[in-house]
C-alpha cells in the first residue's frame, strides 16, 4: 500500500502581539505532520519539526509539503531524523516541497540528511519562490547508501531538483551504475555524501556582505582540524549576487553536516544579525 501525505504550513505575524511573533497554522492529510510550535530564540522565529511517522518512503509513496510565509514572518523547519528512500519495486518514491515567501519573510529549510538505499527509485523536488524582499537559507545533505554499514548503493536512481525561480536552479539525475559521475574526480570523486547549503534572496545582496560571507566561510573551513582518513572537499561561491552556495563532498554524513551547520551559523549572524540557535533534535 502506497502512502500519500500532504502538509500545508502557513506562517503569519500575530496582529495582536506588541512585538513580532510568527504564528503558524498547519493542515495535514496522511502520514505527514509537524510537532508543536517552538520558540527557543524568542517569538520572532517559529521552529517546527516535520515528522513522517512511517520513517521512510518506498515505491509509490508521495509526500507533498506546501509552505506559505507572509510578510515579516520567519520559520525554521527541520526533521527529527533522516529521510529514507527504501528499495522500490518499480515505482518512484517522491517528495515535493513548494514554498512561497512574501516580502520580508525568512525561511530556514534545514532537514537532516536524506539516505538513498540500495535499489531505490527516488525523486526529490524543492521549489522556493522568493518575493523581492524575501530571504532564505536551506540545505540538502544526500547520502548514497550506508557504506560504513556495508550497505552500498549499487542499484537504483535518484533525481533531484532545487529551484529558486529567477535566482538559482539545480537539477541532477544520479544512477548507481554511473561510475563516470560517482567516481570521477570531476564528479563525486568516490565520495558518497554530498552537502549543499545556500543563502538566497529575492534581490541582490550588497557586495560587501557577499565578500564578507564568502571570506568568513572559507576561513572557517580552512581552519577545520584535520581528521585522519577523511578525504573531504568543501568550497563556497556566489552563484550570482542573490545566491551563495556551499558544497561539501565527504565519505560520511557527520563531518559534512558539521560543516553545513558551521557555515549556517556564520551566515545567519552576518546576513540577519541572529546568533545560531540549533534545534534540540539535532543533538538527540
Amino acid at each position: 500500500m502506497s502512502w500519500h501525505g500532504h502538509l500545508r504550513l502557513d506562517y503569519r505575524l500575530d496582529p495582536h502581539a506588541s512585538a513580532p511573533r510568527t504564528m503558524a497554522h498547519d493542515r495535514h492529510d496522511g502520514p505527514l505532520r509537524v510537532l508543536q510550535r517552538l520558540y527557543p530564540e524568542g517569538d520572532a522565529v517559529c521552529h517546527h519539526v516535520l515528522v513522517h511517522p512511517p520513517g521512510g518512503l518506498v515505491g509509490g509513496d508521495t509526500l507533498d509539503v506546501a509552505l506559505d510565509l507572509a510578510e515579516g514572518s520567519h520559520a525554521l523547519i527541520t526533521t527529527p531524523g533522516a529521510t529514507r528512500y527504501y528499495r522500490s519495486g518499480g515505482e518512484p518514491a517522491t517528495q515535493r516541497v513548494v514554498a512561497r515567501l512574501a516580502d520580508g519573510a525568512r525561511l530556514e529549510w534545514l532537514p537532516l540528511e536524506t539516505i538513498a538505499y540500495d535499489a531505490c527509485i527516488a525523486h526529490n523536488q524543492m521549489r522556493f519562490e522568493l518575493a523581492p524582499g524575501a530571504q532564505m537559507m536551506g540545505w540538502d545533505l544526500l547520502a548514497l547508501g550506508l557504506p560504513a554499514a556495508d550497505l552500498a548503493w549499487r542499484r537504483g536512481s535518484y533525481e533531484q531538483r532545487i529551484e529558486l525561480p529567477g535566482v538559482w536552479l539545480e537539477q541532477a539525475r544520479l544512477s548507481a551504475d554511473d561510475h563516470a559521475l560517482l567516481d570521477s574526480p570531476l564528479g563525486w570523486a568516490g565520495q558518497r555524501v554530498l552537502g549543499t547549503f545556500w543563502l538566497a534572496s529575492g534581490t541582490a545582496f550588497p557586495k560587501a556582505l557577499i565578500d564578507q560571507a564568502l571570506d568568513a566561510a572559507r576561513t572557517r573551513l580552512a581552519e577545520w582540524p584535520d581528521e585522519p582518513g577523511l578525504a573531504l572537499q568543501a568550497g563556497v561561491s556566489a552563484a550570482q549576487p542573490s545566491c551563495l552556495v556551499l558544497r561539501v563532498l565527504a565519505p560520511r554524513v557527520e563531518p559534512a553536516m558539521k560543516r553545513l551547520a558551521a557555515v549556517w551559523a556564520i551566515w545567519r549572524e552576518l546576513a540577519w544579525g541572529r546568533v545560531a540557535s540549533p534545534p534540540r533534535v539535532w543533538s538527540t
